[in-house]
């Protein structure tokens, strides 16, 4: 009267021994983990302004001074510019890099943030190359501006490909262009992040991407270059600067062909 239990307990353990042996040649599954807000996000930062001096940067005086810990350019009816002018920082030219750098600019200021730019013999204190745009009535804050170069890359809340020929095409979206520029404060401090890795350039304001542009123009983009910042032709105005924070990254080596 044992046998039939006897069977039917060795037949339990046959089939799961069968099932342990199944699960032990499953593939391990890692746990799935999400991104997460950076914080302070200061790792590998090093200032690059003192905040007391011109100290690693050249500049026209007429235009540019030190003021409370900022770097502060300013236009009078008396000084009006003919020409572009910039505050340019000699500590390299960076090629793959961040920086982090907090505004506050007037009501009718116009200025930008250049990078990977050249200088130019004239006039004084001109720089060609690209540009975070800003201005005080954001109507081009977070552009990607070639100055003196191929003019607008990217509008905001745009994606974009740089082509041979000078040509520009929209390949997404990050957002409506009105609604981008409600998140900039105005006259009132802004931070902007620009991330510049290879040949893709991406800008941030007050944490919000607000351009992107992926240049694929071998004959305009420049691998490295100039760090400014401008004061604008047109009436008087101010535009301070404060906190520049540069975090040089590695280049990224192409793959190896097969």
């Amino acid at each position: 009267m044992k046998l039939p239990l006897l069977r039917s307990r060795s037949a339990g353990a046959v089939v799961g021994l069968a099932a342990a042996l199944i699960l032990s040649c499953a593939p391990v599954r890692a746990a799935q983990s999400y991104p997460e807000p950076a914080g302070a996000d200061s790792a590998g930062f090093v200032p690059i302004f003192d905040g007391k001096t011109l100290t690693g940067w050249a500049a026209d005086p007429k235009y540019w001074r030190i003021e409370d810990g900022m770097l502060v350019g300013f236009v009078t009816p008396e000084t009006l510019l003919k020409a572009n002018t910039f505050a340019i920082w000699r500590g390299g030219a960076p090629a793959d890099f961040e920086l982090k750098v907090e505004y506050r600019i007037s009501a009718a200021g116009n200025s930008g943030i250049n990078y990977r730019s050249v200088e130019l013999p004239t006039p004084a204190f001109a720089l060609k190359g690209y540009q975070c745009d800003i201005d005080g009535a954001s109507r081009h804050t977070g552009n990607n501006y070639e100055e003196r170069g191929r003019t607008f890359l990217a509008v905001r809340g745009q994606i974009t490909r740089a082509m041979p020929d000078a040509k520009r095409a929209i390949i997404g979206r990050l957002g409506e262009k009105d609604a981008l520029a409600a998140l900039v404060k105005k006259e009132d401090w802004n931070q902007v992040h620009l991330i510049i890795r290879g040949n893709v350039f991406t800008h941030l304001v007050n944490g919000q991407v607000m351009s992107v542009v992926v240049d694929e123009d071998p004959a305009a983009r420049r691998a490295s270059g100039l760090i400014g910042v401008q004061v604008h032709v047109g009436p008087p105005m101010k535009v301070e600067y404060r906190n520049f924070l540069l975090k040089t990254l590695p280049v990224i080596a192409p793959a190896p062909t097969k």
